[in-house]
């Protein structure tokens, strides 16, 4: 069974949701100088980040902007409606503890890492709020849960939240697995050098069908977890997902119109991915379109998936495919899919799979379509 998602709303580095979509179709982006304060020793110099200063507890801040303007927009009024909350993310608060290192450690109290208290300040009467720190696939798990609960009526409907500030730490991992700095992220190019970190927050309402206007249908979202290895993808366990999800929504692969793929720019992660496509969807009769958002955005880490979610429904919404920004020459192995470039494309007809894969192999495959 399908539910409907009922409200969406995003922040990135572009702006909200809206003005995140605008700036895609225009193939812009939000990339800038990492801000002051970041070491040298990083070698990473850009960032895709949320204007303005970050500050302690800013993935807070952000998801408890979004959270209030989704549940205000689906109409939910918690004095009458069982509304539980769940909350994906890659990093939680550890941009506020690296902020306090070498200070009194006890100034950042543990349940602060996680998000009951952001939620339930900007949503009051708001059950259950449960943190899911997933790697990057983090905010497609807690859609697939939050389907899972609706259908079992286990909450009268759920707020889905993703959110992540930009970590020291991180970017150092990032800047030492590449040979050389990189200058921007290229999904899907054959000249492509890494990834770089994103920031933002977004936030769904799922609810059940009641015949109620809605954005889009949240058909299922196939999950694997194959602990291939501690970063690098492993196709088989993509394909996984993928299968997971077309068996749970009772589809065929040919259903699939478009693709909001992973697409992080990075050595590994586009081959294992062109590479599980083409297994699924055009050996299975598929020719979607396959674009990305994260040359726009950067890696949102946990908030990823939901921030392609929210382009997604806008595609729906508008009949309008963004191109992938980033994207020059496609990489050899993406030969045959048909990935959007350079301008926007008329959305064709179908579901669209968005995908969301994290370190350990921990993989999220959503089919959602018009309501």
């Amino acid at each position: 069974m399908s539910v409907l998602i009922a409200s969406s709303v995003l922040r990135t580095c572009l702006g909200d949701g809206p003005q995140t979509f605008a700036a895609l179709l225009a193939g812009r982006d939000g990339r800038s100088p990492l801000r002051p304060g970041y070491p040298q020793q990083l070698r990473v110099a850009y960032g895709y980040q949320v204007d303005g200063p970050a500050g302690p507890y800013a993935a807070s801040r952000w998801l408890a902007d979004c959270a209030r303007r989704a549940v205000a927009a689906a109409g939910v009024d918690t004095r009458n409606v069982r509304l539980a909350c769940l909350v994906g993310t890659g990093l939680r608060e550890l941009s506020t503890v690296e902020a306090t290192a070498g200070e009194d450690l006890a100034g950042v109290p543990a349940h602060r890492l996680h998000f009951a208290d952001a939620v339930r300040a900007a949503v009051p009467g708001v059950g259950d709020v449960v943190t899911i720190a997933n790697a990057c696939s983090a905010s497609g798990h807690a859609l697939a849960l939050a389907q899972d609960m609706v259908e079992l009526g286990d909450a009268d409907a759920v707020l889905v939240c993703g959110t992540d500030a930009m970590t020291t730490s991180m970017l150092a991992m990032i800047g030492r697995v590449v040979d050389e700095p990189t200058e921007r992220v290229r999904p899907f190019d054959r000249d492509r050098h890494g990834v770089l970190l994103g920031e933002g927050a977004a936030a769904v309402v799922v609810v059940p069908d009641h015949g109620r206007p809605a954005l889009g249908r949240l058909l299922a979202t196939g999950l694997s977890c194959d602990a291939h290895h501690e970063t690098a993808p492993s196709p088989e366990g993509i394909v996984r997902a993928m299968r997971d999800a077309l068996t749970r929504a009772g589809a065929r692969p040919a259903d699939v119109g478009l693709v909001l793929a992973h697409g992080t720019g990075t050595a590994l992660n586009e081959p294992a991915e062109c590479a599980a496509l083409c297994e699924v969807l055009l050996a299975g009769g598929a020719d979607p379109l396959v674009t990305g958002v994260k040359g726009a955005v950067g890696h949102m880490s946990g908030t990823a998936a939901l921030a392609n979610l929210d382009v997604a429904l806008r595609c729906l919404a508008t009949g309008s495919v963004p191109p992938t920004v980033g994207l020059r020459v496609p990489l050899a192995e993406a030969a045959g899919l048909r990935l959007v470039r350079e301008e926007p494309a008329p959305l064709p007809p179908g579901l669209v799979q968005i995908d969301a894969f994290g370190f350990g192999g921990v993989n999220a495959v959503t089919l959602v379509g018009a309501p």
